[in-house]
């Protein structure tokens, strides 16, 4: 650990020196994460996405929006839809003793949630410091050691995009203009690591076009569960 906080202190000054740093950490409380497996295919899909913009600028909540491939064949390809979205949500099926997948399907602090948009309790304190560092197109991730909770830890990068628009020409939206925020353009997940000994690790990801609002976040999760314990935002 004394040589992680080494390298992320030399990284914050050279950063501070070319005037291009930027940093977040997380909070005493994680965020509660919710999750929506949406597609631009699916008709019933909308009023969850609707649901989901009405998150925005909450501290106390990470939405994230996963677009998945399996409405594509419908006739209409969402262009936001990700392979790893697909997968994603089939673990955590798996996970949780479930055989199906479907949509819009929220997840709620790790577990399936159906009464949205009522939203669960919020999440307990505590969970391990994580600090975000951005220098120009990389950004470096640093998870301090926890002395209790899971043994083993998880976690995953996404970068999250706001004030999409489509207008839809086929499949069971056709005719319809569908707006997004939270949407995952990348999802990228880490392996596991002892909670006791803190990680670190590193994003490339461009800072995107400057009509999308453009969000890296990383997210930590118990590796037993994919529960989250904490999360933190990036927003520069």
């Amino acid at each position: 650990m004394k040589t992680l906080a080494l390298t992320l202190a030399a990284l914050v000054q050279a950063a501070h020196a070319a005037g291009t740093v930027c940093q977040a950490r997380s909070g005493a409380s994680p965020p509660l994460v919710v999750e929506l497996y949406t597609s631009e295919g699916c008709s019933s899909c909308p009023p969850a996405d609707r649901w989901l913009s009405t998150l925005k600028g909450r501290s106390d909540v990470l939405p994230l929006a996963f677009h998945v491939t399996y409405w594509d064949r419908l006739g209409w390809p969402d262009r936001f839809a990700l392979a790893e979205a697909t997968a994603r949500q089939y673990q955590l099926a798996r996970a949780s003793g479930q055989n199906n997948v479907y949509t819009p399907q929220v997840i709620a602090a790790g577990q399936d949630w159906r009464n949205w948009p009522r939203l669960p309790a919020a999440a307990p304190a505590g969970g391990p410091q994580v600090t975000l560092v951005r220098e120009g197109e990389r950004v470096s991730v640093q998870v301090a050691a926890a002395a209790s909770g899971p043994l083993q830890l998880a976690g995953y990068w996404a970068v999250l995009e706001d004030g999409h628009q489509s207008a839809v020409r086929a499949g069971e939206n056709a005719g319809e203009t569908l707006r997004h925020d939270h949407v995952v353009r990348l999802y990228r997940p880490v392996p596991a690591w002892a909670s006791a000994s803190g990680s670190s690790a590193e994003l490339t990801v461009s800072r995107g076009a400057s009509t999308t609002p453009r969000r890296v976040v990383f997210v930590v999760t118990d590796a037993a569960t994919q529960r989250p314990v904490q999360a933190a935002v990036l927003a520069c």
